[in-house]
C-alpha cells in the first residue's frame, strides 16, 4: 500500500476550526465529506474557500479534504481558507509572499462580543426614561 503524499493545513475563524489536507488531484473540494457545493450553500462561503488556490492558479492540481467544526457557515469557511493557505505555504515556501500579500495568512481576531448585564445586548441598552 503506498503513502499518500498530503500537507495539512489549520486554520482558525470565530469559534470555528478547520483541519485542510492538500492532496494531488483534479480540483476536487470535499468538506465533511460532502462536496463544497453541497456543504456551502452559498457562493460567498465557496468564493472564501476557494481564494488561496485560485490566487497561487493550483485549484487543478490539488483535491482539498477539509473537516470543520464549531461555528457556522462564514466562520467554517473562513477558517478553512486559513488552513488551505497554510497548507499551500507548506507545499511550497515561496507561495508565502503572495498570499501573505493578499492577507490570506492573517488569522482574523475579530469575535462575538459578549452580553453584558444591565443591558439589551454587547452594546444596546435598554431605553433610558428620565421620568
Amino acid at each position: 500500500m503506498a503513502a499518500i503524499t498530503q500537507w495539512l493545513g489549520t486554520g482558525r475563524r470565530k469559534t470555528a476550526v478547520a483541519r485542510v489536507y492538500l492532496r494531488h488531484g483534479k480540483g476536487a473540494i470535499v468538506v465533511n465529506g460532502r462536496t463544497i457545493d453541497k456543504y456551502f450553500s452559498n457562493d460567498t462561503a465557496r468564493s472564501l474557500v476557494k481564494q488561496p488556490l485560485l490566487a497561487t492558479e493550483m485549484s487543478e492540481k490539488f483535491d482539498v479534504l477539509i473537516v470543520a467544526d464549531g461555528g457556522g457557515i462564514t466562520g467554517q469557511a473562513g477558517a478553512a481558507r486559513l488552513g488551505i493557505a497554510r497548507a499551500l505555504c507548506e507545499f511550497n515556501l515561496e507561495l508565502r509572499a503572495k498570499l501573505k500579500g493578499l492577507g490570506y495568512l492573517t488569522r482574523d481576531p475579530r469575535a462575538h462580543e459578549r452580553k453584558k448585564y444591565g443591558q439589551k445586548g454587547a452594546r444596546k441598552r435598554f431605553q433610558f426614561s428620565k421620568r
